[in-house]
Order: C-alpha cells, then structure tokens, then sequence
C-alpha cells in the first residue's frame, strides 16, 4: 500500500473518530446517501453556493449540520419539481411572497412541458398505430375517401407483406401525420394524374416523348408521398404494372393499354436520369416482383391506387 493511499486512510479514519466524538455534524458520504444524491452532487452544489456544509473537522472535511441537511432537502424537493438550480436559492432565501410568484413561474413552465410530453407521446402512439395498421382511418372512412373498389383489407395485407421493409416505415411515418383530409387531397391527386396518364394513351403520346416523362415524373412523385421512390425502384414499380393482374387491370379500367404505355414511360424517363431498366432492383430483399397473380384483387395498393411498399 502506498504512502498516499496509507495517509488517506488515516485522515478519513480521524476525520470519522471526530464525527463520532463530537457528533456535531455528518460526512458528505452520509448525507449524500440521507437525501438520495451523489457526493460529486453535493460537490457542486457546495461549489456553487447553493448549499455548503456549515462545519468542519479539524482536518477540514466538510460537515453537514442538521439545518444543512434540512436545506439540501429542500433543494432535492425542488430540483424534483424540476426547479432550475438558478432559481432555487431564490426560493430557499426569499420572503413568501417572491417565493410564491417564483413558483408559480415555475408551475406554468412545468405545465408547457407536461403539454409539450403530451404531445409527444400522442404522437409516438399514431406513429405505433401506423407501423401496425398503415392506414389510421376507419373502414368507412376509407372507402369514402377512396372510392367503393378500395378494400379496407388491403393495408392490413399490406402490412403483413412489407411491414418489415424500410418503405413500409416511412409509409407509417407519413401516414401518422395525415388527417382525413389530407388523404381526401392525396386521392384527388391521384385521380387526377389517373386522368391524366389515360390520356395520354388515348391520345397516342410516345412513351419516351417531353410529356410522357412530365407524366412518369409525376407519377413517381404520387409514390413518393408513401415512401421516397428513386427511378430504379420507380421502375421496378412500372414492372408489376404489366405483370400483376390486378395492376395491369387497374390501369387498363383507365384506358386500352395504359400499364403497358406507363411501364415503357417509366423506364423511358428512367433511361433519361442515367438509370438501365434492364438493371435496375429494388432496395433490399422485398422487391414488387414478388407479389403474384395469386393475389388476385387483393394485390397490395396503397390508397388511391399507388402501389404499397
């Protein structure tokens, strides 16, 4: 053992035999444990001056008396109420009625951040509600807002397909912090872009012409407002368009070839941003290839008929 360490040992042990003698006060160590904070708390707070041990031994080691004590419980009460350290010797040192308008200070800044936590948690449970449902609307409300083909089953299905993919979680994030409303906004853009899209095939504009790539580029935008949609993935997307029955359905209800007409738009546009469609793969494990035409009508859109993760 050192000479150091030796001395220590011999200093603590007087510093104890003098507490034990004169009783007239109690190491930082005891007190720190009385009251529930650390000694390197107690430090500080003596450091500070918010509250210093009124006694010493004769070794110097600081000793808390019974009004120190009961002054570093206050101190403890208010910090638990969340009290800054700034204005607690103003409550511990002033008159009752500073004291008061101090608290009351302090109540009304404690209800905004209650207000504030409130807040945060309702969010966090639509976000959890999201991951779980996809959609926080009602069944009516969702057939009301989409249209009387749309079938409530298919986010859940959804779900049960990419909910583990990192599309489906921007999916629920975004969906978190729609109303009814912005969904009603968000169908009625899709609509019109549907409008739109068929015609164009019915006016015979080349897939790879100025106006169809306004279009595709628009129709990726439509997907980005579930989940960000690069051209590659856009183009896996334009995939399923012609392969899935129910896609290749969806869009040729809209007009007499119009998923092939989109797909070959799609990867026209994709070509022009640098990306082979021939190459191009979804991100991840869970492509849009996979579903198949064993899912039938229930093939996996998101609302207002964009495809889901």
């Amino acid at each position: 053992m050192s000479p150091a360490t030796l001395g220590g040992m011999t200093s603590d042990a007087a510093a104890t035999r003098r507490h034990d003698e004169t009783g007239d006060g109690r190491t930082v160590g005891e007190v720190a444990a009385a009251v529930g904070v650390t000694v390197r708390t107690l430090h500080h707070w003596d450091a500070v001056g918010l509250a210093r041990p009124s006694a010493r031994t004769s070794a110097g080691y600081r000793l808390y008396t019974g009004p120190d004590v009961a002054r570093l419980r206050r101190v403890v009460a208010y910090r638990e109420l969340g009290v800054s350290l700034e204005h607690i010797p103003g409550l511990l040192d002033a008159p009752a009625d500073d004291a008061v308008a101090t608290l009351r200070r302090e109540r009304t800044l404690l209800g905004e951040r209650i207000a504030a936590l409130q807040r945060t948690a309702a969010a966090l449970d639509r976000l959890v509600d999201a991951r779980e449902r996809g959609l926080l609307l009602s069944p009516a409300e969702q057939v009301a807002i989409f249209g009387e083909s749309w079938q409530p089953s298919w986010a859940r299905e959804a779900r049960e397909r990419w909910g583990e993919t990192a599309q489906w979680a921007q999916y629920a994030e975004r969906s978190a912090d729609r109303t009814p409303d912005d969904w009603r906004r968000v169908a009625a853009e899709v609509a019109s872009l549907d409008e739109a899209l068929a015609a164009a095939c019915r006016d015979g504009v080349p897939p790879g012409s100025e106006r169809a790539h306004v279009l595709a580029e628009r129709h990726r935008a439509s997907i980005g407002t579930y989940f960000d949609c690069s051209h590659a993935m856009h183009v896996c997307l334009g995939r399923t368009y012609t392969d899935d029955p129910g896609f290749r359905a969806h869009y040729d209800a809209l007009a007499p070839g119009l998923a092939a007409w989109l797909r070959a738009a799609v990867e026209d546009n994709a070509r022009e941003h640098g990306v082979d469609p021939a190459t191009a793969s979804w991100p991840g494990s869970h492509a849009p290839s996979e579903i198949s035409a064993d899912d039938g009508d229930t093939h996996h859109r998101a609302p207002g008929g964009s495809p889901s993760p």
